[in-house]
């Protein structure tokens, strides 16, 4: 079993973050910098919200906003769902699929109150599984050519 205090000992637990009061372009760009999908918006040390491409385009584009003017904390997404380090990865995966999200702000605590300590995506997840499926296929490999 694997969890998510397991996925971040292998990425790292940066996280980009911005603050409510930024503009949507000045968000864009730092994504597109760091070539990331989502950044965590924070006011202080507290979780306040999440900034998507999807926001972007939903919020922004498609309601034919100004990037410029248009400030995060009108546009981002907001309750957030977050999970714990020790949450079962295999959990993690079911909420993202069900909420149709593709990241998972990492909170201590379990609980969108606590400290931010990473974050989780769906690519974090398909690497993990394809790194399992790589080590069982090495395992079998390995069986049948008798050096197990």
């Amino acid at each position: 079993m694997t969890f998510v205090r397991d996925i971040l000992s292998r990425k790292g637990s940066d996280v980009y973050t911005v603050t409510p009061d930024m503009t949507v372009l000045d968000a864009a760009k730092m994504m597109n910098e760091r070539r990331c999908g989502a950044v965590c918006v924070m006011i202080g040390d507290k979780l306040s919200g999440m900034f998507t491409e999807r926001d972007v385009l939903n919020r922004v584009v498609a309601k034919q906003r100004d990037p410029a003017t248009t400030r995060i904390k009108d546009v981002m997404t907001f309750p957030i769902v977050t999970c714990g380090p020790s949450a079962k990865v295999s959990d993690c995966a079911a909420v993202m699929s069900i909420k149709k999200i593709r990241h998972l702000p990492v909170v201590d605590g379990d609980s969108a109150e606590g400290k931010l300590v990473g974050m989780i995506s769906t690519g974090d997840l398909m690497a993990l599984e394809v790194a399992e499926k790589q080590q069982h296929i090495d395992e079998l490999h390995d069986y049948l050519h008798g050096r197990a």
